[in-house]
């Protein structure tokens, strides 16, 4: 498999870990060993002159100076081949145990660059290379040499992220994962054979990602015009997803994995399946983190990459910075001969091109392989409009065949009929009838079904449910428990996200409720932290209650300040709540009592981030003011929001922005600020000068920097 094994080393904890998988590998491959290190004399000597006129008088003499770089010189040079010839000597002892054959290489250079140049028309089929080297600080996630190698390499490469501590039991999976991709079945191949020599088990898992319409969809929905909304069609476009793409996608990813499980079997070994939804870089880290594998393996590139892309792809290149255990990034290619089998034999009519012409782009690759390997399974030599209908049949729920035309003329789908719905416990896809016997994705026969009352019941102890209406007109049911899990996130931006991931869940699921349980999971995925419910106190304050917490058991006595039976501001709740809905029926959810003036003036700002950013300047503000008139003993008053208080707020906003579009139209422009007291003296001015290019108009202060800008202005 390998012959020629290339390991950079530098004598960190990670290089020589490095150094032990490649002697590992080449007693079972009987492969040659190539050790390298690169050391940097040239940067020294160019360091040393620069440092020159620094010296002591008595050297800055024409013939003492030539005489100190001739010295400098030698021992530099001599002093970084000696460091070189011992980290290589270790190496070269552990091939000589192992009876391996060991060729020694020392560079002077730029480390990566040196490697890349030596490794160019070489031999070598793996470099193996330590993530982080001599250099690593607590933070490092990768080194730089790994990671320029890594990118440039047109071999493959075994990143070695994980130092066994001592006594740790050996690791037994190699996790690989797989699109379709020819780059994909690759790594699988190469992750088939090391598993049949090193005796460990085989993993193959695929994500796919029915979210990111949606979320886009819900980003757009109150950016657009009433016109541009009707042409865009939100409902249809969302019905075509859900009913048709979505479940397509999960039959798709699956086959590819049954594709694998077939190729694996041919050669006498058993794999394990798994199909995830979601981002396929954080999915696969999840996974990684929760099974600890051996080894996970990876191509280069996925199914959207262009062919002759050089570089890493995007999810490879993000799992590759944070996945727990050692990466091997494979540039072998592997089309199964099923479908080089079906490309082969099978012709297409030419209506049948002309059909497959209408597909989209992005999804022609993924569809025509849908379509040969169903001609293939039921035997067909030539495809057919009516084998293409057969592949929409299966990669769709049986009832969206028929109702793709009516989808194409703008028709929306019957909202599926509530009722008990099952979902696959192997792969989470839920079942298009209501008693199935199996998964029509993986195959499994396993269901769990969730009933009305089961969902009544839980929205029972959290609260209560409130229905809310989605951008494209759907009905979904929160608890309150639930709307209190996503307010857990301050980012408004995050949040929106986060809701529309867990909306596109619940109808993916053919829910209309959304319990707590049910978003815990996204919050959770998304914060990266167990979610706790924050319990605003009188004064401000959050109090941390962790999530799921039953209404009304372990209710602090004191306020938040340490006073028991502290008084509570008049107008502020303990709680996030409801205050009203617009005309669109986006929510004001706040701690505060809201006039109704307030109310409809906030409601007079663009829904989305500006308004949310606004309501958090204004909700701000009455807390100062709450705080200031306790601090003056002026009595409790301050923290109910009124129509004034709004208009501070957006005064304040104005007054930023009109700031920030000033800063940003002259990005050299000197600020002076100066204090708004009577009594400030000169050296309470500051005079700032902005850097080039700062100034962009989505920065954000803080809150009493506006506040002292704007009572200067």
């Amino acid at each position: 498999m390998y012959k020629s094994i290339y390991v950079p080393v530098d004598n960190s904890d990670y290089s020589n870990r490095a150094i032990a998988c490649a002697v590992t590998l080449g007693k079972t491959f009987a492969a040659k060993l190539v050790g390298c290190h690169v050391y940097a004399a040239k940067l020294h000597d160019y360091r040393f002159r620069q440092m020159e006129y620094t010296l002591p008088e008595e050297y800055i003499d024409e013939v003492e100076l030539e005489r100190q770089r001739k010295i400098h010189d030698s021992l530099i040079t001599m002093g970084l081949k000696l460091i070189s010839d011992s980290y290589l000597d270790g190496m070269s002892r552990l091939c000589k145990e192992s009876s391996l054959e060991f060729e020694p290489r020392m560079m002077d250079g730029k480390h990566h660059a040196e490697i890349l140049k030596d490794l160019d028309g070489s031999p070598h089929d793996l470099v193996v290379i330590g993530a982080l080297g001599i250099g690593r600080a607590r933070d490092s996630v990768i080194g730089s040499v790994c990671e320029r190698v890594a990118r440039q390499a047109d071999r493959d490469v075994w990143v070695v992220k994980h130092v066994p501590e001592p006594g740790e039991p050996e690791r037994d999976t190699i996790l690989v994962g797989i699109d379709g991709s020819p780059q994909s079945f690759g790594a699988f191949m190469t992750a088939v054979d090391l598993a049949r020599a090193f005796g460990k088990k085989v993993e193959t898992i695929a994500v796919y990602d029915p979210y990111l319409h949606y979320s886009v969809f819900n980003g757009i929905v109150n950016v657009l015009t009433e016109q541009a909304a009707k042409v865009f069609r939100f409902e249809e476009q969302n019905q075509l997803h859900e009913e048709i793409i979505d479940t397509g996608l999960a039959q798709i990813y699956q086959s590819h994995l049954e594709v694998g499980e077939r190729m694996a079997s041919e050669l006498g070994v058993e794999i394990k399946k798994t199909l995830l939804d979601g981002k396929p870089f954080q999915k696969i880290l999840d996974h990684a983190r929760k099974t600890n594998p051996w080894l996970l393996v990876l191509g280069r590139i996925g199914v959207h990459s262009p062919k002759d892309e050089k570089a890493l792809g995007s999810n490879v290149e993000n799992i590759l910075r944070a996945a727990p255990c050692d990466v091997l990034l494979s540039t072998r290619l592997e089309v199964p001969r099923l479908d080089v089998r079906a490309e082969e034999t099978v012709r297409w009519t030419p209506e049948a091109e002309e059909r497959m012409k209408r597909v989209p782009e992005q999804v022609k690759g993924i569809a025509r392989t849908g379509v040969l390997r169903l001609a293939l399974e039921k035997g067909h030599s030539v495809i057919t409009s009516t084998v293409i209908d057969d592949a929409m049949d299966r990669f769709m729920p049986k009832s969206a065949s028929a109702a793709t035309k009516a989808l194409a003329e703008a028709v929306a789908l019957e909202r599926a009929k509530s009722g008990p719905v099952s979902m696959c416990r192997a792969c989470g896809v839920t079942a298009t009838q209501s008693d199935p016997v199996r998964c029509t994705v993986c195959g499994a026969a396993d269901f769990e079904v969730i009933s009305r009352d089961m969902i009544e019941k839980i929205a029972e102890v959290e609260g209560g449910l409130e229905e809310e209406t989605t951008y494209d007109g759907r009905k979904l049911r929160w608890t309150e428990e639930a709307r209190k899990g996503l307010w857990t996130m301050k980012n408004a931006y995050q949040r929106r996200r986060v809701k529309a991931r867990v909306e596109k869940s619940a109808r993916m699921k053919r829910l209309d409720t959304i319990t707590l349980d049910f978003a815990r999971q996204v919050i959770e995925e998304e914060t990266g932290a167990p979610l706790e419910i924050q319990v605003p106190t009188a004064s401000g304050a959050p109090k941390a209650r962790p999530a799921g917490a039953e209404r009304g058991e372990g209710a602090p006595a004191s306020d938040g300040d340490g006073e028991s039976g502290g008084a509570k501001p008049p107008g502020l709740s303990n709680d996030a709540r409801l205050i009203a809905r617009d005309d669109k029926k986006n929510p004001l959810i706040s701690t505060f009592d809201w006039t109704n003036d307030a109310v409809q003036r906030i409601f007079r700002v663009p829904a989305g981030f500006m308004r949310s950013k606004t309501q958090e300047r204004i909700e701000e503000l009455a807390r100062e003011r709450a705080a200031a008139c306790r601090a003056e003993a002026l009595g409790e008053g301050g923290a109910s929001i009124d129509l004034a208080l709004v208009e501070d707020g957006i005064e304040m906003g104005k007054q930023m922005m009109a700031e920030m579009i000033a800063t940003y139209s002259s990005p050299g422009a000197t600020t002076v600020r100066e204090s708004a007291s009577p009594s400030a003296t000169a050296t309470d001015a500051r005079v700032e000068e902005a850097p080039a290019g700062a100034g962009y108009l989505n920065e954000v202060r803080s809150l009493n920097a506006r506040r002292a800008s704007g009572e200067q202005q």
